[in-house]
């Protein structure tokens, strides 16, 4: 009709960046704890999963219970929920990490043989192209341990032992675990403060010091 002003479309506001956290029972759920705490820092939406026996980790090495853990992500899922959301390729996400990795979830996600939501995502996250970060926990590893790692880095994932770096000076185990967390972060395009950088922060104080 003449002289109507045509209405514009709706454009809805865009979402929070979404990445998906996995949680297994391999020592080191500090990490998991810490980087669910980071992506809160950072204005990033986390969508955690965390296996039985990652919730026994977390009794036997932190004074938290499960159900403050899960309280620190946004969304939250059974490991047996195969309908959750994460469970499907069409379910948009920027990445997941698995911190840590335990043997058994490395080796499911190698085989494509998946027995949980954790290793369901993961393995969808690979079929999707979107970057998988597994923060793999154990040592000495066997040659099976290293043959399931070479077929993850063919098949696309991002292998990141929790290996402490002491050019940052750590002063506490937090030192160490934030590092990691922050180059697990950097690996999906986000910078985390808490992170200590070679180059930067570093070499200004070592210049100041005389030790350049």
């Amino acid at each position: 009709m003449a002289g109507r002003k045509q209405q514009k479309p709706m454009v809805k506001p865009e979402s929070p960046e979404r990445i998906v956290v996995g949680l297994s029972g391999a020592s080191g759920v500090a990490y998991g704890i810490r980087l669910l705490e980071a992506l809160h820092d950072l204005g990033l939406e986390s969508h955690l999963v965390m296996t039985k026996p990652a919730e026994m980790t977390i009794a036997y090495e932190t004074k938290l219970t499960p159900k403050q853990v899960a309280a620190k992500a946004d969304h939250r899922y059974a490991v047996g929920d195969i309908g959750a959301p994460i469970a499907s390729g069409s379910f948009k996400t920027a990445g997941m990490i698995v911190a840590p990795c335990s043997v058994r979830t490395m080796s499911e996600i190698a085989t494509g043989v998946t027995t949980s939501l954790l290793t369901r995502a993961a393995d969808v996250t690979l079929k999707e192209r979107r970057p998988l970060i597994l923060m793999v926990r154990e040592t000495p590893l066997h040659l099976g341990h290293l043959r399931s790692l070479v077929q993850l880095a063919e098949m696309g994932a991002i292998i990141l032992p929790p290996m402490p770096a002491f050019y940052a000076e750590p002063k506490t185990l937090s030192d160490l675990v934030d590092q990691m967390v922050g180059k697990a972060l950097d690996l999906l395009g986000h910078q985390w403060p808490d992170m200590k950088r070679w180059g930067e922060e570093l070499t200004k104080g070592a210049r100041k010091s005389g030790k350049a």
